[in-house]
């Protein structure tokens, strides 16, 4: 039997899906003027294709072109072939096969899929954005290496690229409103990225709920979606929930940019008078058995509000993974650029709750925050 019979009708082979994958990515490019915009998308649309892979879709290169590219941005000092490419995509993709990049070649695509499409563009792509759902089977030396480089480039003291401050990579208007940003050490899943880069809210007005501006809500949940990125796995959800009008907003945000426009659930909590009760105006969306949850809310204080929503979505979905993001955490001191993730006053709430990973934008002093147009 030949060739063209022995192969399922409307089968498409990996070099047709390629090129198919390398042309939507230029399309997008072209339409977004991001790279990473592009790849995001990409990701979002084919949940089978890595990060690594998708940034180059993103940048419309074969395997072949982007391997030129790698050797253009060495000055032709190495000759790399596309089955290197192959072989570092392979093992984004995975589990077992293939090879891992090392940190200097992650450096040379950062500059080579910045490029994008035409090769003259300078886009400020991380070596975390290329390997984000593949961080925990690198080489223990590389993940050292790679989180000393982004503590680096946070706190701007990187000199080996053109690289920025989170701040400075998003157009918001302004963002008056965040104060010192540092690390904190969150609990997380096995192997994964528990370092939390986080970002103060200072009150000029102690005493008074500090209400949040436009642009500083959008910047936390910014902010959430980069930590999520680079927990150290793609994470795969099946439901996005989020607590509140408040919640349920950041829920939106994130499932659209971050999992793959996952069901959204809602929470709708009623003060009572031995603590708060979900109002029957909540969302549960169906789900596969033992599905991986993300809870969202704005604020985690002292009150265990969040130990009794697990609870009741536990109950909902029996031996679900539950992961939790939450906009601000409140200190139980004066200082917000807090030492150890136990120095919040939900500490101990979260702990408990027992979630895969913690998930945190911003630290506030009491007596808290306010969304804006006060999302209850």
């Amino acid at each position: 039997m030949g060739t063209s019979t022995s192969r399922r009708e409307g089968a498409q082979s990996p070099q047709a899906r390629g090129r198919e994958l390398a042309s939507q990515g230029k399309k997008l490019w072209t339409a977004m003027g991001s790279v990473k915009g592009a790849a995001v998308e990409l990701m979002a649309r084919y949940p089978d294709v890595p990060s690594l892979q998708a940034f180059r879709y993103a940048s419309g290169l074969s395997q072949d072109q982007a391997a030129t590219r790698y050797n253009e941005v060495t000055g032709n000092q190495t000759s790399l072939g596309g089955t290197s490419i192959n072989a570092w995509e392979t093992w984004a993709r995975v589990r077992g096969n293939g090879s891992p990049p090392s940190i200097s070649s992650l450096l040379i695509l950062c500059t080579a899929y910045g490029g994008g499409p035409l090769g003259i563009s300078e886009e400020d792509i991380s070596p975390a954005d290329l390997i984000a759902e593949s961080y925990e089977r690198l080489p223990v030396e590389d993940q050292l290496a790679l989180k000393t480089y982004s503590l680096n480039a946070i706190s701007g003291e990187n000199s080996a690229g053109p690289r920025s401050s989170d701040r400075s990579k998003y157009s918001y208007p302004s963002t008056e409103q965040i104060g010192q940003e540092f690390i904190v050490t969150a609990p997380t899943i096995e192997y994964g990225n528990s370092e939390l880069d986080v970002f103060t809210l200072p009150n000029p007005h102690p005493g008074r709920l500090l209400d949040l501006t436009w642009p500083t809500f959008g910047y936390g949940v910014e902010r959430l979606s980069r930590q999520i990125k680079n927990l150290g796995k793609r994470l795969d959800v099946d439901a996005c929930f989020g607590i509140n009008e408040a919640g349920l907003v950041m829920a939106t945000f994130l499932s659209s940019s971050r999992f793959s426009r996952c069901p959204i659930g809602y929470l709708r909590c009623n003060k009572v008078r031995d603590g708060i009760e979900l109002d029957d105006a909540s969302h549960y969306p169906d789900t596969k058995e033992s599905p991986t949850i993300v809870i969202c809310d704005f604020e985690v204080k002292h009150a265990d509000v969040i130990g009794y929503i697990t609870r009741k979505i536990r109950q909902r979905y029996p031996e679900a993974e539950l992961y939790f993001a939450v906009f601000g955490a409140m200190t139980k001191g004066q200082t917000l650029e807090v030492a150890s993730f136990d120095d919040l006053t939900g500490a101990q709430i979260m702990r408990a709750a027992a979630f895969e990973a913690v998930f945190i934008a911003a630290t506030m002093s009491p007596p808290g925050i306010e969304p804006p147009l006060e999302l209850r």
